[in-house]
C-alpha cells in the first residue's frame, strides 16, 4: 500500500508542479516575478548538482534572465506572501483528498511538538525576545498540519498545551512529549474529557489506586490523583 501511494505521488509530481506554477503571476515584479522566484527555488531544491544559489544563477543567466544573489535577496524585502499562502492551501487540499486513516476507524492520532526557531531568535534578540518557539500539530489521519502557534519568549511547553489540544478535531488523540508534562495541564485534559498520550518526566512517581481507578502522582499522602 505504501509503495503504491509513493508511486502515485511520484507520477503526479510533474502535474502538481505544473498546476502550482500555472497559477503564479508573471508580471507582479519587474525583475523577479513570483513564478520565476518559485522556479528558482524548485530548481535549487531538485537539482542535486547545484551546491549554492550562486551556482543556480550562473546557470540561469545565459538563458536571458539577469538575476543574481543580490537581486534575489532584495526582491524578497517587499514581496507579498499571498502566492505562497495559496501554494500551501493548494498542496493541503491535495493531501485532504487522500483517504483518511484513523485508529480503529474513530480516533485521529495528532502528535504535538515544538521547535525553537534559532534564526528568528537571533534577529529578535535586540527587541528583548531571546527565544522564539513554534508549536505545531500533525494530523496523521489526513497527513497534514492542523494548527500552529508561535510564542515569543521563554515558557514551558505545557503552558501552551491547552491551546493546542483545544484546536484538535473531535475524537483526536493528542500525543505529547515530556515538555508538556504538567500536573495542572493533565488535570485540565481529564476534566475536559480529552484523549491524550503524554510522556512523563523520569522523576515522577506514579501509584495506581484500585478503588478510584485513578493514578496518584507523587509519593506524599496528599498527592493528587
Amino acid at each position: 500500500m505504501k509503495i503504491y501511494l509513493l508511486t502515485m505521488i511520484v507520477n503526479h509530481f510533474p502535474k502538481i508542479v505544473k498546476d502550482i506554477l500555472k497559477g503564479l503571476p508573471k508580471n507582479d515584479y519587474p525583475v523577479l516575478n513570483s513564478r520565476l522566484f518559485v522556479e528558482c527555488w524548485l530548481a535549487y531544491i531538485l537539482d542535486n548538482s547545484l551546491t549554492s544559489m550562486r551556482d543556480l544563477f550562473k546557470r540561469i543567466n545565459p538563458t536571458g534572465f539577469e538575476v543574481d544573489i543580490s537581486t534575489f535577496s532584495k526582491a524578497n524585502t517587499h514581496r507579498s506572501q499571498e502566492p505562497f499562502r495559496k501554494i500551501y492551501e493548494q498542496l493541503n487540499q491535495l493531501l485532504q483528498k487522500q483517504a483518511h486513516k484513523k485508529l480503529q476507524n474513530k480516533y485521529a492520532i495528532c502528535p504535538i511538538d515544538s521547535t525553537i526557531i534559532t534564526l528568528t531568535s537571533k534577529l529578535l534578540w535586540v527587541l528583548g525576545y531571546h527565544q522564539v518557539k513554534l508549536f505545531s500539530t500533525l494530523n496523521l489521519a489526513t497527513g497534514s498540519p492542523d494548527n500552529h502557534l508561535i510564542n515569543f519568549g521563554h515558557a514551558h511547553d505545557y503552558n501552551f498545551g491547552s491551546k493546542m489540544m483545544s484546536k484538535l478535531p473531535i475524537n483526536a488523540v493528542g500525543i505529547m512529549d515530556r515538555g508538556s508534562a504538567g500536573l495542572k495541564f493533565i488535570q485540565e485534559l481529564v476534566q475536559e474529557h480529552k484523549y491524550f498520550v503524554l510522556r512523563i518526566k523520569n522523576n515522577w512517581k506514579l501509584e495506581f489506586q484500585s478503588e478510584s481507578r485513578l493514578t496518584k502522582i507523587g509519593s506524599s499522602t496528599d498527592a493528587q490523583a
